[in-house]
């Protein structure tokens, strides 16, 4: 089984892009990051981001959605193998998380991954661990997000 070729292995995958709006931005806020630059244009203008900025958690869940838009679209690379197509499971979590600059009402980010690794598991067999790094970014390039992810892969 070549899970190189598969998980395409240190390729940069674009996600898919996002213009964050002031409605959506709000509406988040409210719900889970009710910070005043997140909830308020008018308070946000006093504070220390300047105008209203989608929270961090916002980011990453838009980094999530089209993370998860991308392997249903591309479904990693084509299978080959002799045996199943693996099989993505749970996430055991990520880290080194990285909100590297504000996202602003109109700010249209582009969302990206690539698999760094991967490797069997001694405890489970038939599974591996794959690691990504996540990132976000402007449309100049300027990076806005950025961590690294795990996921579970039954390979057998």
């Amino acid at each position: 089984m070549n899970l190189d070729h598969f998980l395409r292995l240190g390729e940069t995958i674009v996600l898919g892009t996002h213009t964050f709006t002031a409605e959506e931005i709000i509406a988040f806020g409210r719900a889970f990051d009710p910070q005043p630059f997140h909830t308020d244009a008018e308070a946000a203008r006093d504070s220390v981001f300047g105008r209203l900025c989608a929270s961090g958690w916002h980011t990453c869940a838009m980094w999530m959605r089209y993370n998860l838009i991308g392997i249903e679209r591309d479904a990693f690379g084509p299978w080959e193998g002799p045996d199943e197509k693996p099989e993505f499971g749970p996430s055991p979590g990520f880290s080194n998380l990285k909100w590297l600059k504000p996202v602003y009402e109109g700010d249209t980010i582009t969302f990206t991954r690539a698999v760094t690794g991967h490797r069997p598991l001694a405890s489970r067999p038939g599974w591996h661990l794959v690691t990504l790094a996540a990132a976000a970014h402007r449309a100049d390039g300027e990076p806005v997000m950025s961590f690294e992810n795990g996921v579970l892969m039954k390979t057998g």
